[in-house]
């Protein structure tokens, strides 16, 4: 696993968060939520590739 993999996940998880906080104080609880999911989508969305290749591992790993 790559470390600038892990700092692009902080980095969106800081952001998230941050759009969080605001977005609450301002009484839009339904747009923070739609922003909490949004950034949860992305970086699932980056880990997609990562994920493939640990199964791709365990597959030659028991020859599957």
């Amino acid at each position: 696993m790559e470390i600038e993999l892990i700092f692009k996940v902080a980095g969106v998880g800081i952001i998230v968060a941050v759009l969080n906080i605001l977005l609450k104080k301002a009484e839009r609880d339904e747009q923070a939520l739609m922003t909490t999911l949004a950034g949860l989508v992305v970086v699932l969305m980056m880990l997609i590739q990562e994920i493939a290749e640990l199964f791709e591992a365990v597959r030659t790993a028991f020859g599957l």
